[in-house]
């Protein structure tokens, strides 16, 4: 797998498309075409491969369009993330508004014992407005007193701590855990050395 996929919700999985978020420019957008939201849909069973397959088709022939739906993804992205993680008001009523429009390109449709979004076609749009939906979906799970935000300081990889605790610090233990262990360690040693 491409993407990393540690929150506990795909959509959280979704705002960690970015690498060190908190970091300035040390920040990394790892959405960089439209092939990479391409990507994270199919690992994140958002489409099929032959959605995928024909995505790309779609793709090749309008990369100017290809582009503008790569941005609105990202413009979801961050407004969930704004939402959600700064209570930013005007984020929100931002994501409300593509949430209007990509139901608005589907039908609720039964599906065995569940009704879903049934998007009526395939076009470039539809990566975003699943993903919208998605989004949505996520501000009304019952659990977000869980949502937690990595505690290293450049990072800001965002998850659902499912601790028994609640205690969880850091989005990854063998990376922002370690590092952060070591950080403190050597900062103890240094308090430790006397002064010449």
């Amino acid at each position: 797998m491409r993407f990393g996929h540690i929150a506990g919700d795909r959509m959280l999985d979704l705002v960690n498309t970015v690498a060190w978020r908190l970091g300035g420019r040390e920040r990394i957008e790892h959405l960089r075409t439209f092939s990479d939201v391409v990507d994270w849909c199919v690992e994140s069973d958002l489409i099929s491969q032959e959605e995928a397959v024909a995505l790309r088709d779609l793709a090749g022939r309008d990369d100017a369009r290809a582009e503008r739906e790569r941005r609105q993804v990202i413009e979801a992205r961050e407004r969930a993330y704004a939402a959600l993680f700064e209570d930013d008001p005007e984020a929100a009523a931002g994501l409300a508004d593509m949430y209007r429009a990509a139901i608005a390109a589907a039908d609720l449709a039964r599906a065995g014992d569940r009704w879903q979004w049934r998007d009526r076609e395939t076009d470039l749009r539809l990566p975003r407005d699943r993903i919208v939906r998605g989004l949505v979906a996520l501000t009304q799970r019952d659990d977000l007193d869980r949502l937690h935000q990595c505690e290293d300081v450049k990072c800001g990889w965002v998850y659902l701590d499912t601790s028994p605790r609640r205690n969880r610090r850091w989005c990854n233990t063998k990376d922002c855990g370690d590092r952060n262990r070591a950080r403190a360690y050597y900062a103890r040693q240094k308090a430790k050395t006397p002064r010449p």
